[in-house]
């Protein structure tokens, strides 16, 4: 079976729609099943390509190809060629637009394509400037001969410079080699000279670099007319195409080019000379349908064939990644906003928007996906009330630990393991009486023996919540920032890329114009919870007596303690004998006779009963006049529609005008996701035929297989639907 007897039509398709989606830049972001044809310069890499197309390739020696070339073969009824170049992506404008409607003056049939390729070099600017270009020479070849294959020759490696080509070009040409290997999806075929030691051919160590285990490598010998006959070295390459030596899954294959004397001949007696080599000598013990063009042709047809089927499903789900990418890129756009129409338009959407989130992360419901699952923690920033109660509950344990200037203690060890983490320094509660009977000795008014000055409460409380300012202070700074962080979130969310900073430019104007209220607020709350006390709340005198009462209660105690020991306390059912009047008078021990100190003592009792009121009344207060109704129940307020139908055309033409750059973009990627839904398309069409089965390995295929597995058919009305994708695209296609 010859090349051109593998059926037209599904096979066909299958080829085409990869060639499609390659030639309309697809693979710039989906890695396509692709044969890549790899080798030193002197390997004789298109000698070939030459005698798979039957059309001479440029063979001039020590010259480097400077682009990639697709030859793309297909078989068909009418000899036709198509020559074009896909720009590169670094192609921009005019440039860029030349280069797509570039037609070559040369014909490929009359002229020959070398004449060809040095138009496409000139074309790309080659001749002025010598380095490489990502632009792609596609040479599309059809006629009846011609097996259905497409291939990727890549520039021929090479050690040194010469007039042609520099040393900086060595590492450029093997870069781009290595990138085209490391794709998955590339079956590596690997051109060996039999002229050069195998393992000094570069093309060798890069290929089991990029696959270790040679599951997508084949190799291919050439020259092996050039080897001594008998030699070790002959019996080594024999070896090696018997895929014994080098051990790969694809194999290995052998074909006999074109000598110098011979390079007059045509493509018939070069495939007769080449029948004739291996029909004789120790060539006869390679397996035939590795050896010679024809089972070349077929066999790289199968290899390609299967290689896309294998990876279809994985190729399938690639794309259609790269569409929802291309959607979701979209939507951070936002619509076309050219007219001040659309530009209000849309700023009275991201209104919508914004007051829709942000009113939720105020109240706390987060049914929105912006909010991430709820058992999760990062989305808590965008959870604004969570935020907000987790702040406030810190405020108040603040408050407790920190909030007074001095924590009053009943005694000197007392205290000492409770409230660790308080930073406020400690004072016994006597040293702390003795301090205000002092003062109150020296601010006397006319206040009877053991009586005090109101006054002195006042003062004694102003002392003592000093540093409630700091902490009222360093709560607003959270706050406002929380408020920061989730309206910018919200607008990154709901606003086009583009016009994001000035959104959160004008938003975050309004926060802080908010916290200037807040600011105004706390600072007038201070000033009213440190003024002289006032309060009517009962919890004042009921702070008072229980602390009296504790602190008689452990006065009485200690008495006890002192006449009757304390191992009465140790069990509370042991009976004492207590004589009444004893007792009356143990307890009248108990009472403060020093008057001044009586008196300071409940000064002091009455300040920090009006201190817990006060600071309970205070953390109230700035949770619900100042945080509340200040700040956060106005965050949803700022971007409402009404302000937006209120602003200025410039100001809305500042905040919802499109830039060049997004209008770029927006069609590169509306252009880049049509491309992808065609292909998508396309491929999904072919996974709908049945008689496309994975292959189970990728071991050599004969060709009875191949002609079994291409015989196969499908109906006409799947058929038809395929093929209209993939007839050849037009020249304006290619960008």
């Amino acid at each position: 079976m010859t090349a051109a007897d593998i059926p037209m039509g599904d096979h066909r398709n299958l080829l085409d729609i990869i060639d499609s989606l390659r030639a309309q830049g697809v693979g710039r972001y989906v890695d396509l099943p692709e044969i890549i044809v790899c080798g030193d310069q002197s390997a004789g890499k298109s000698s070939v390509l030459e005698a798979i197309s039957g059309r001479r390739f440029p063979t001039k020696d020590g010259l480097c190809t400077r682009f990639v070339t697709e030859l793309v073969l297909r078989r068909g009824q009418n000899t036709s060629t198509k020559v074009f170049i896909i720009p590169g992506e670094a192609r921009y404008d005019k440039e860029k637009e030349d280069l797509e409607h570039w037609k070559p003056r040369s014909s490929v049939d009359n002229d020959g394509l070398e004449a060809v390729t040095e138009e496409a070099m000139e074309a790309m600017g080659i001749s002025d400037a010598r380095k490489f270009y990502d632009d792609i020479l596609r040479i599309e070849l059809t006629g009846p001969n011609q097996p259905h294959l497409t291939m990727v020759d890549l520039p021929g490696l090479f050690r040194t410079g010469n007039k042609e080509q520099s040393d900086t070009d060595v590492d450029t040409v093997r870069s781009m080699v290595e990138k085209y290997m490391a794709r998955p999806r590339s079956i590596i075929l690997a051109v060996v000279s039999a002229k050069n030691e195998y393992v000094l051919q570069e093309v060798t160590s890069m290929a089991k670099h990029a696959d270790p285990e040679g599951l997508r490598t084949m190799g291919l010998i050439t020259k092996p007319d050039t080897l001594d006959i008998g030699s070790d070295s002959e019996a080594y390459w024999v070896r090696l195409a018997q895929n014994t030596e080098v051990e790969l899954r694809l194999g290995w294959h052998v074909l006999r080019n074109r000598n110098f004397e011979q390079r007059g001949s045509t493509s018939a007696q070069r495939d007769a000379t080449e029948n004739d080599f291996f029909s004789g000598g120790i060539w006869i013990s390679v397996n035939r349908e590795h050896c010679g063009v024809e089972a070349l042709r077929i066999r790289l047809s199968s290899v390609l064939k299967d290689q896309i089927l294998s990876q279809l499903p994985s190729l399938v789900q690639d794309v259609e990644n790269g569409i929802h990418e291309c959607t979701e890129k979209l939507e951070r756009l936002g619509p076309v906003r050219g007219t001040p129409t659309e530009q209000l338009k849309y700023l009275l959407h991201l209104s919508e928007e914004y007051t829709s989130l942000t009113r939720q992360a105020v109240d706390g419901t987060y049914g929105d996906r912006f909010f991430g699952a709820r058992k999760k923690h990062d989305g808590y920033p965008r959870r604004l009330r969570a935020v907000v109660q987790n702040l406030l509950l810190e405020f108040r344990q603040e408050m407790f630990l920190n909030g007074q200037s001095q924590r009053i203690t009943a005694s000197e060890s007392e205290g000492e393991d409770e409230n660790e983490t308080s930073e406020s320094p400690r004072i016994p509660r006597s040293r702390y009486v003795e301090q205000v009977a002092f003062r109150l000795k020296f601010s006397r008014g006319r206040e009877l023996p053991g009586l005090f000055s109101p006054l002195i409460v006042g003062d004694l409380f102003e002392e003592q919540c000093e540093p409630w300012r700091k902490i009222a202070k360093a709560l607003v700074e959270d706050i406002v920032e929380a408020a920061h962080q989730t309206t910018e979130l919200v607008i990154r969310h709901v606003a086009a890329n583009d016009i994001v900073i000035e959104v959160l430019k004008f938003v975050h104007e309004m926060v802080e114009e908010l916290k200037i209220g807040l600011d105004a607020k706390v600072d007038e709350l201070l000033v009213s919870a440190t003024q002289h006390p006032i309060t009517y709340n009962r919890q004042l005198t009921d702070n008072a007596q229980k602390a009296q009462q504790a602190r008689h209660k452990r006065a009485i105690r200690q008495l006890i303690r002192k006449v009757f020991g304390s191992q009465h306390f140790d069990d509370v059912d042991r009976k004492i004998n207590l004589n009444p009047v004893h007792f009356v008078d143990l307890l009248a021990q108990g009472l403060e006779p020093n008057m001044e100190l009586f008196g300071s003592s409940t000064a002091v009792d009455y300040m920090e009963a009006y201190y817990k009121v006060a600071m309970n009344r205070f953390i109230d207060d700035v949770s619900v006049l100042a945080v509340e109704d200040c700040l956060i129940g106005k965050v949803a307020e700022l971007f409402r529609s009404d302000k937006v139908l209120d602003m200025s055309s410039d100001d809305i033409s500042r905040l919802a005008g499109e830039t060049a750059e997004s209008s770029v973009e927006r069609q590169r990627l509306v252009d880049k996701r049509k491309m992808l839904d065609d292909g998508l398309r396309g491929l999904k069409g072919l996974q709908k035929q049945k008689q496309f089965t994975r292959p189970a390995d990728w071991g050599p295929v004969s060709s009875g297989d191949v002609e079994e597995q291409l015989e196969k058919t499908t109906s006409d009305s799947e058929s038809a639907s395929i093929v209209s994708f993939v007839r050849s695209p037009s020249p304006e296609m290619y960008s």
